[in-house]
Parts: structure tokens; sequence; C-alpha cells
């Protein structure tokens, strides 16, 4: 396409102090006379690009004319792009590259390493799930799929998406549910069998991320707090897992975890489980009592052994 052609060279030309029209043409795969007919069209813009001759000459656009690198500090441009470029990569996003071309025109070089950088490798595993799900929510295309409830019922369910949200460390869907007819949240590794239907839906009103996830995101009972005793040698698990909650280490090793936001009862047992003998709830009964019966029932399925 000549005029997303013409684009990309105005950015790369803003990121280069002088570009050959030789590495032009090659880049783009045309011929060095259509680089000159597209420099052309580009003056005749308004864009002021200037010729240089020589050994190492070629084009460039005047510095008066490129956007002022001050607008914007070097460490919050280069966490822009790292952040676009690992979604870009994700979801082969073209238009993402296209604005990492715009902000290294006013990226400063000050010979530093990243400060940040986000790696997406762990959402491999349903990559081409994530690039169907937003390709049909860009197109304002009608999705059906099977997806498992909580209580492992497989559904068909036929959505309206909306947007692709990450949170909870997980990627989740949020549409409107022709088959509920409201608004749902569905876990992307619950569903499968995603096809685009024909269906062309009206674009949905923005909305909030709290009422993409009321009340957690869980959908299960919630306590108000709780108090668990974890013992000496599970700290550092403790630590990558309850990170935000508020924790007393003791001298002999042991550690209290105190959790004063309601969270979801059965997150936190399943979450309690995994540490095994090293965690005991202390507070409250309920929970106490919730995950007695949990371990009574696990036991059960080993009774003969």
């Amino acid at each position: 396409m000549k005029l997303e052609r013409l684009l990309s060279i105005i950015y790369r030309l803003l990121n280069h102090e002088v570009v050959s029209a030789a590495e032009l043409a090659d880049r783009y795969g045309v011929s060095q006379r259509t680089i000159y007919r597209d420099i052309e069209a580009i003056c005749a813009a308004g864009i002021p690009v200037v010729s240089y001759q020589g050994a190492n000459g070629g084009y460039g656009i005047m510095k008066e004319y490129k956007m002022d690198k001050s607008l914007l500090g070097s460490d919050d441009i280069a966490s822009l792009i790292t952040l676009l470029d690992s979604a870009s990569t994700v979801f082969q996003d073209e238009r993402a590259q296209e604005t990492i071309q715009r902000l290294k025109t006013v990226q400063t070089d000050n010979g530093r390493a990243p400060s940040l950088r986000m790696d997406l490798g762990s959402w491999r595993a349903y990559v081409a799930l994530l690039r169907a799900i937003r390709a049909s929510i860009n197109a304002g295309r009608v999705v059906r799929f099977r997806y498992m409830n909580a209580k492992d019922e497989h559904q068909d369910r036929t959505v309206e998406p909306v947007s692709l949200v990450m949170k909870y460390g997980t990627w989740y869907l949020y549409g409107y549910c022709r088959t509920r007819r409201d608004y749902r949240v569905f876990k992307l590794t619950r569903m499968s069998e995603l096809a685009e239907l024909p269906d062309v839906f009206e674009p949905h009103p923005e909305t909030r991320m709290d009422e993409m996830f009321p009340g957690g995101g869980f959908g299960h009972e919630q306590v108000e707090h709780a108090v668990i005793r974890f013992a000496a040698g599970s700290s550092a698990r403790v630590l990558d897992e309850f990170y935000v909650d508020e924790k007393t280490f003791h001298e002999d090793g042991t550690l209290t975890l105190t959790i004063v936001e309601p969270i979801d009862a059965e997150w936190l047992i399943e979450k309690l489980l995994c540490f095994g003998e090293y965690a005991v709830v202390l507070e409250p009964p309920s929970l106490r009592q919730r995950m007695k019966k949990k371990i009574a029932a696990m036991l059960g399925r080993y009774e003969e052994v």
C-alpha cells in the first residue's frame, strides 16, 4: 500500500539523520525510481525532506521539523516502547509498531540498558486464541465458543467481544453474552472451539474495569479478613503469593500473614493448600472449618492407601 509505505518512510526519516534511496528501496521492495516519487509526494505534503549528496548521501528531514525530544523523559519513552513492543509481539500489531516508530523519533539514546523489560512468553500457549479474539473485536464480529464454567459444565456461548483484559495474572474476555443476555467475563484458559461468526455488532460503550470484575472478579463467597501462620522455611513463597498483604516475621522463622481486605474464600483455600503442612489458618473460625472439611475430603480419597 502506497500510503502505508509513505508513512513508514516518514517515520524512518524522523528516526535517522540520513537514509539512502537504495536502503529505502531494499527495505520496501520497490525500485529507487519509486522511492524518488515517494520523496516528491512527501515533500508535496509539506514535510521538508532534505537531499544530501556524496558517498554517504541520501534523504533526511530538517532538524527544525522534528519533535522536541524534551516533551517526554527518556525513561518514559523507553517504558512505553518496551510495553508496546511486548504487546505487539503477541498480537502482531502493526499499529503498535508504527506507534513505536513515532516514539523513537523523540527518544534520546543515553547509552544505558532499558530500565523496564516485559516478556509475554508465558501466554504463548494460547497466543493464537488471543490474536483471534482481538481480530474479532477490531472487526466488530460476534464469536462463538465452548466454555467450562466454575461447575465444570461445558456450555456454548455466543458473545459480542468488547475487550481483552489481563488481570490476576490471567487473560479474560469481556463481552456481551447473547446466550445470557448480559455482560460477562470469560477466562481464556476455559475457552475452546472459538469461531468467528458473520454477524456484525455495534460498538459497545466504554466500560470501567470494576464493572468488568464486580466483587473482585471471582464470583464466590468472600471472607472479610484472614490470619494465617506459616512455618519456618516458607517465607519466600509467602512473599511470592501474598506480597501486598500485611506480614509479621517472628524470631523462630515463622511468619504471620494478615489479610484485611475481602478475599475470595475458595481461591484462598486452594492457594493455602499448596503450602501443605506449612500453613495453618488462625482466623476466622469459618475459614478454619472450611479448610478442615477440604482436607478431610482429600484424605478420604486415600483411605485405601
